[in-house]
């Protein structure tokens, strides 16, 4: 498998099928002379913007942390990666809480 060609960016679902996401990023140990062994996936802007460029990438991560899923964690990579938690107990979708509270204020919404 091409990680980089056939993982990033697809959609992260969570154990109940539920979007938490793109996979951003991809964390692996280095170690001398043998394969790396892959320890996580990360979703957040500050994982995309690094991919962008290193500096935008510490601009971002100032205000945003990216979220790691273990190695462990992750059920199935195909089309979407599903993984073994749920979206409502991480703090993936803070941002969107957010949004929504603020949202749900405004007359009509």
């Amino acid at each position: 498998m091409d990680l980089i060609r056939d993982i990033l960016d697809t959609d992260v679902l969570d154990r109940n099928g539920r979007l938490m996401g793109k996979l951003d990023g991809i964390v692996a140990e280095l170690r001398p002379g043998r394969p790396p062994v892959l320890k996580a996936i990360e979703l957040g802007l500050a994982t995309k913007a690094r991919r962008l460029h290193r500096k935008l990438g510490r601009i971002v991560g100032r205000r945003s942390k990216p979220f790691r899923i273990a190695w462990g964690d992750i059920q199935d990579i195909g089309i979407d990666a599903t993984v073994k938690l749920e979206a409502e107990k991480t703090p993936v979708l803070a941002f969107e809480k957010r949004v929504r509270s603020i949202l749900l204020k405004i007359p009509g919404a």
